[in-house]
């Protein structure tokens, strides 16, 4: 499936040039623009990398150099990517709505020469941070901006003065060993570190992945998580590798680009499932009651699914007639093909995974740390090879063990070289053995499937001295559709506190039903009635906990946790 030659990420491209294996290929990456897809052929996309990589090195750029790129999900987060690849520079990408201070701070860390943005949001974002870090020497833009070269006229700047022989000069003598990028990652106290990736890391993980999915399954993804994420850009790889034609969407317009390119397969994070599962409840919700009654009692029929044939021969008669009612309008609202979702980032509650199963997409769970490139353990296709509640079987060529305290530690060709100009913070999560410490608390199923069971960090002791582990708890109630999101609180205290995020628009739609008027998220939070309602949840799982777990305390908040409201 993978040639041998393929031990650089930018040997991507051969697959694309002439005489390789997808170089006829018509729509390789595809970008949405003023409403419009603009389609990318493999010629295309070579002919850009190749532009871009011609006068990168006119601009002076190096083997070594580091450029920062604050882009959203493009095809030219990919010519860019893979020009300074093939010429030995890193690339850094960077979340476009991170703070001022954390800006500054890896512009200066990684002693960055040159800037990519997206559009003049962002820029306004960085102009004023670039002015005052002086290895800066230009700015450049995707979308049109007053002042500044576009990618675009990059491109043709280097189609019109190529530099082939001095290009496989330098690519030539570049290995797999060398850097491929620098991915700053944010902890929850201190500076962002930079992870620093090699091309042998993410090669290792890309066909990991890539061996993992049947042959010619998928031709079509959608990629709407931040390529500048190592979850995200190491799919985009394996999307390459084989050949499956990529169309870049923002998560605001999915729904509607999803029916726009009936893909087989997208990743995303539980949260973006969560929230498609609630819009899938709340239009049964407003069914006539006969079809209400369909919609729900398939719905419940789904949290019983088993994987694999483990059902019953009156339950397989029972799914097939809620398959035709129900589950097959699920896959049209998902764009009528869509036969895998890929699932990593956080624990997905297992109820979610056996209701898509039961309507024919398969929810893949995987897990892994941006310092391991991304992958550890993934369910696969295989029979028997996949298991709800599990990130699935440890990937081949890594190695797991468990420490003492049940931290997961891994091994492997994915694990990183180390933080960037941070000897002493890498020693502390890499030890002596090449083991990296990876945070997270888990255990083997059956000696094969792996489950995470919470981060080493966030357990705690209540004054009783009991251990909480409240990642386990937390998904528990996150189950219920009135709690969009809690954090479990409680150290040194009696008992465990919740703090919750009510599912705004699931309330809402209840309190229509039940003739109860609130509207804003304020009144939701305020409100008696909804304080008792997620009270009843609250205690029906408390009665499934061991009495030192069971919640006492709630807070119910009036506004989501994200990365702009300084919360997470």
């Amino acid at each position: 499936m993978n040639e041998p030659s393929f031990t650089r990420l930018f040997d991507l491209l051969d697959k694309y040039r002439p005489g390789g294996e997808f170089h006829q290929q018509q729509d390789v990456l595809s970008g949405k623009v003023k409403g419009d897809w603009i389609i990318y052929s493999g010629k295309d996309y070579v002919e850009s990398a190749d532009a871009l990589s011609a006068i990168f090195l006119e601009m002076g750029i190096q083997k070594g150099d580091n450029i920062a790129t604050i882009l959203k999900n493009s095809p030219e987060f990919n010519f860019i990517d893979m020009a300074l690849m093939q010429i030995g520079a890193v690339q850094v990408p960077i979340y476009p709505t991170i703070s001022a201070e954390n800006f500054k701070y890896i512009f200066l860390d990684a002693e960055v020469k040159y800037v990519f943005v997206s559009n003049k949001d962002i820029y306004q974002r960085v102009a004023s941070v670039v002015a005052d870090v002086p290895s800066v020497r230009e700015v450049f833009s995707v979308d049109p901006i007053e002042g500044l070269k576009t990618v675009k006229e990059l491109i043709g700047m280097g189609i019109r003065r190529p530099r082939p022989e001095e290009m496989k000069t330098i690519s030539d003598k570049i290995t797999e060993q060398d850097l491929a990028t620098i991915i700053y990652t944010s902890g929850t106290t201190g500076n962002p570190k930079g992870v620093m990736i090699t091309h042998r890391n993410f090669v290792f993980n890309v066909k990991g992945v890539s061996d993992i999915l049947p042959k010619n399954l998928v031709t079509r993804a959608v990629s709407f998580l931040p390529l500048c994420h190592i979850y995200e850009r190491m799919l985009n790889y394996m999307y390459q590798n084989l050949g499956i034609s990529i169309y870049y969407s923002e998560t605001e317009s999915l729904a509607q680009n999803l029916k726009e390119t009936q893909p087989e397969i997208f990743c995303a994070v539980p949260r973006v499932i969560e929230k498609f599962y609630d819009k899938i409840i709340n239009k049964g919700r407003n069914l006539k009651y006969l079809q209400k009654q369909v919609f729900f009692w398939a719905v419940n029929l789904g949290y019983h699914y088993q994987l694999y044939g483990h059902n019953s021969f009156w339950f397989r008669i029972r799914h097939k007639i809620a398959d035709i009612l129900v589950f097959s309008k699920w896959r049209e609202g998902l764009g009528g093909n869509i036969k895998i979702i890929v699932s990593g980032g956080a624990t997905l509650q297992p109820r979610l995974a056996h209701v898509f199963w039961a309507a024919g997409i398969q929810m893949i769970e995987g897990y892994g740390l941006t310092e391991t490139s991304p992958v550890i353990a993934v369910n696969t296709f295989v029979v028997e090879g996949a298991r709800i509640g599990t990130v699935g079987p440890v990937m081949t060529g890594v190695e797991v063990k468990f420490a003492d305290d049940g931290e997961i530690l891994a091994r492997g060709p994915g694990v990183m070289t180390g933080y960037f100009k941070q000897p002493e913070t890498t020693r502390e999560v890499i030890d002596p053995e090449g083991w990296f410490h990876t945070g997270d608390i888990g255990l083997l199923e059956d000696g094969i499937f792996l489950k995470i069971t919470d981060r080493k960090k966030e357990i705690f002791k209540t004054s009783g001295g009991k251990f909480i582990a409240p990642q386990t708890l937390e998904n528990k109630f996150k189950e219920s559709p009135f709690i969009e999101n809690v954090i479990i609180i409680g150290e040194n205290q009696a008992f465990p506190s919740a703090l919750i995020i009510p599912g705004f628009e699931h309330i809402r739609n209840w309190a229509k039903v039940k003739g109860i008027s609130i509207h804003t998220n304020t009144e939701i939070a305020s409100n008696p009635l909804v304080y008792k309602r997620i009270m009843q949840e609250i205690n029906d799982i408390n009665k499934t906990l061991d009495k030192t777990e069971q919640v006492k305390k709630v807070k119910i908040l009036d506004h989501e946790w994200t990365v702009d409201s300084g919360d997470l």
